[in-house]
């Protein structure tokens, strides 16, 4: 969210999107694997999600393009995770 606040910084954009895409990558490789327990439905959407994480963060950084769609699928999957 920082980095979304002052764009000039464009270093620190690069370092959270890599960041943010690497977790992104943890959580789609946990989802690829046959002993993870959950639903085989959600782990399809959580690759899915992350693929797309990947894609928008290029755009990010290669046309501008904004970083609150990344922000909000955070903080949904945050919000999702804390119900439980």
């Amino acid at each position: 969210m920082r980095a979304n606040e002052d764009r000039k910084m464009l270093g620190q954009v690069a370092e959270a999107l890599d960041a943010n895409r690497r977790l992104w990558s943890v959580l789609s490789a946990d989802c690829s694997v046959p002993e993870n327990q959950l639903p085989l439905a959600v782990r399809g959407q959580i690759i899915s999600l992350a693929m797309w994480v990947a894609r928008y963060s290029s755009q990010v950084l290669r046309e501008g393009a904004d970083i609150e769609p990344l922000i909000d699928v955070n903080r949904t999957m945050m919000e999702g995770l804390s119900v439980r």
